[in-house]
């Protein structure tokens, strides 16, 4: 049952790098969270009809201008709330601006009306297709990537004529702050976008609210269940959820191997492996498989574990000591069934048991049959898996509860389209990977999630189309 008390609830943020309380927040009560709901149904109207899309253009470019006024800050904070290395942080900042802009630049197009032509002049008919917005829409962002996760949808929902109530995790309960102070430096009007910081209870009333038109969910299939469960309990609101990811990269014999090695590597270890689509399977044909391997061991070994701000640091510690040790415990299990560990722990100091600081970990001798070929990572390590046909390598791909993101590493074009026509994912990449691109749809398949973000399609999902058929005289 969410509390109703009048004394709010204080989270304390605790770092990753040693433990340390490094910011505390007081959490909304349902009275509070629901006063916040009220302000922005009340601001949805006048935003969406009273406020032309050029207008809102303006007004959003204000709020993204205004947020990245304040890139240091915001990157240097990021970095101690999750410990990632601060040059990476700073890349969230930029990846934040590359989607934002793209938004801005197409929205006119994506909310234009579609005309539909009439085949005969004479026509007594006028027709067309409108995008209306949904009204006010619950955004539920991530820790891992709170910027990135969250530019996904408040930026369409703003300039579709939503309003946004948006929910950070309580890691990056700050991140929504810094949102919030671009928001009233921009100008935007009262209610039309707002900061809450709700527990679960509070939250579930949220989504229960009749005055709630939309949600967007970025996290865990777990909490994706919960929040559709709550959702579709006793009404129809729009679900959008981005869930998890087991995302494969296939080394065909033609391939790079020294890029392909380099490049999937990063997908697995960048932001410590704590992103939805980094790689976390590695098939490679047995042609090559041995070269990739000691190319990927090398690659490995180059990295340098420890503390976000130290300027030599490329890997940091994962989230919290739980994460580490699931992580581990995945680790241990593969052993215990006949995996090889690739990479002397030695190597990296700072990861000790009792610490958030995990060592980068390659294994081989690895099959379906263990966890970490099949459960969600989220961490540093990965699996390589000898396969003998692009057949083979297809099967295993698909061979997952999860479906985001996958790579084939390749020279040849035509064999890549015909596996990516095979393929279980919403995202197919050729020679890359670990990468959104606004101009794509991001979306999955199976417990990765349903809906979509970013490009056309992403204003779709925050908007509901109306038809407009009118007949202008009699006949």
């Amino acid at each position: 049952m969410a509390s109703t008390s009048s004394s709010p609830l204080v989270v304390s943020v605790l770092s990753p790098v040693d433990g340390a309380v490094v910011q505390t927040h007081s959490e909304l009560s349902l009275a509070d969270a629901k006063t916040a709901l009220a302000a922005a149904k009340a601001a949805a109207h006048p935003w969406a009809k009273g406020t032309s899309l050029d207008e809102r253009i303006r007004l959003v470019t204000r709020f993204v201008d205004a947020f990245l006024a304040h890139a240091d800050d915001v990157a240097k904070e990021l970095s101690a709330l999750i410990g990632r290395p601060l040059r990476h942080s700073h890349n969230e900042i930029k990846g934040f601006e590359f989607r934002a802009r793209h938004l801005l630049a197409t929205a006119a197009e994506s909310l234009a009306d579609v005309v539909l032509p009439e085949p005969n002049p004479a026509s007594v008919f006028r027709r067309r297709i409108v995008r209306e917005p949904h009204g006010v829409v619950l955004i539920i962002a991530a820790w891992n990537y709170p910027y990135l996760v969250s530019v996904n949808g408040v930026i369409p929902a703003l300039l579709a004529g939503n309003t946004v109530l948006l929910k950070q995790a309580p890691q990056t309960y700050s991140c929504g702050d810094w949102f919030a102070t671009a928001a009233k430096e921009a100008g935007l009007p009262e209610g039309v976008f707002q900061n809450i910081k709700t527990d679960h209870a509070v939250t579930a009333e949220l989504i229960r609210d009749k005055r709630l038109d939309h949600l967007h969910f970025t996290g865990s299939v777990r909490g994706g269940r919960e929040v559709l469960k709550t959702a579709a309990a006793d009404r129809f609101i729009n679900v959008g959820l981005e869930l998890g990811g087991k995302d494969p990269a296939y080394v065909r014999p033609d391939a790079d191997i020294k890029y392909a090695a380099e490049n999937i590597i990063d997908g697995v270890m960048y932001n410590s492996g704590q992103s939805c689509c980094a790689v976390e399977r590695v098939y490679v044909h047995e042609a090559v498989f041995e070269e990739f391997v000691k190319a990927a061991v090398d690659v490995v070994k180059g990295y340098n574990l420890g503390t976000p701000f130290d300027p030599a640091v490329n890997l940091g510690p994962v989230v919290n000591v739980r994460a580490a040790s699931t992580i581990r415990a995945q680790v241990n299990d593969a052993v215990a069934k006949g995996a090889k560990t690739l990479i002397e722990p030695s190597l990296f100091p700072a990861a000790k048991d009792g610490t958030a600081f995990v060592a980068p970990q390659l294994l081989v001798n690895v099959d379906h049959s263990m966890s970490i070929m099949k459960d969600e990572t989220f961490g540093p390590v990965v699996g390589i898996m000898k396969v003998a046909s692009d057949d083979e390598a297809l099967q295993l791909m698909n061979d997952s509860d999860y479906g985001l993101t996958a790579s084939v590493w390749t020279k040849d074009v035509d064999v890549a389209e015909r596996l990516a026509n095979e393929i279980e994912a919403g995202t197919v990449f050729m020679n890359r990977c670990d990468f959104l691109d606004p101009a794509l749809p991001w979306t999955g398949v199976k417990d990765s999630g349903r809906g979509s973000t970013l490009s056309k399609l992403g204003f779709d999902a925050v908007t509901r189309p109306k038809a407009i058929h009118f007949r202008t005289k009699e006949v």
